[in-house]
């Protein structure tokens, strides 16, 4: 059964407040910083403008990238040459979320931890303000592995950037009636959201770190990872647009 939204509900903006002596845990979707045929740097440049300013004023993050147009394209070209099996495609996407990882690590080098984390159940001590992780291990994407770092640091929450600005109950690419969901706990989620987690698939945050994070009684901000504007807003504890998702 899909979570009910009375359409005539108003949706009040989200307004979450993270405090600065803990990391936050940033889930930053390849869909983000992907072009057609590359990366958008001028995104990329405008997030790593903003993860400094912030640094600037005493917040620390811990910034798990997803694979994003370089894991399509790999993966589609697994598949044109031969027959991979999930867990085939699934290390493919590992290596571009390894790839960006360092991209973005190297920009920020300066004030990052000097090591992508790739093993998320074995993390390091961090004194930098800014570090970057990777995905892991096959049958799940980046989002799990933003999951358990969240839980190993005890951060404030996590949010994930990503393409959908907030969750709805059904998906808005096939019903132009889908309704926003503000504020839903994570048995609701699990109800609108496939349960089996398939390579490359396309959900605000995929299953298997769902149940993590309910296991770990953590809560998840989702929203548009395009809108730095709302991203700032969302930090500095101002009203911002997404969806809060927890127990």
């Amino acid at each position: 059964m899909l979570y009910e939204v009375n359409p005539k509900s108003h949706f009040p903006a989200m307004k979450y407040s993270f405090p600065k002596e803990k990391s936050i845990i940033v889930s930053l979707g390849g869909s983000c910083f992907s072009k057609p045929h590359g990366l958008d740097v001028e995104y990329l440049q405008k997030f790593v403008t903003a993860i400094r300013g912030y640094v600037g004023q005493g917040y620390r993050f811990i910034i798990v990238t997803g694979g994003g147009m370089v894991c399509r394209v790999y993966q589609d070209a697994a598949r044109q040459m031969g027959k991979p099996t999930n867990v085939d495609l699934d290390w493919v996407g590992i290596a571009s979320t390894k790839l960006n990882a360092h991209l973005l690590r190297a920009a920020m080098s300066d004030i990052a931890h000097p090591e992508v984390i790739e093993d998320p159940t074995n993390p390091p001590e961090i004194s930098a303000p800014v570090a970057f992780g990777s995905g892991y291990r096959p049958g799940n994407s980046s989002d799990h592995d933003a999951v358990l770092l969240a839980v190993h640091y005890g951060a404030a929450a996590l949010i994930n950037m990503g393409s959908a600005d907030h969750v709805y109950n059904v998906d808005p690419k096939m019903n132009v009636n889908a309704q926003k969901i503000p504020e839903l706990n994570w048995a609701q989620y699990a109800a609108i959201v496939p349960q089996e987690w398939q390579p490359g698939m396309n959900a605000p945050f995929d299953p298997v770190a769902a149940k993590a994070a309910e296991e770990h009684g953590l809560a998840v901000l989702i929203t548009n990872g395009r809108d730095l504007l709302n991203f700032e807003k969302l930090i500095s504890g101002q009203e911002g647009e997404g969806t809060l998702i927890h127990l």
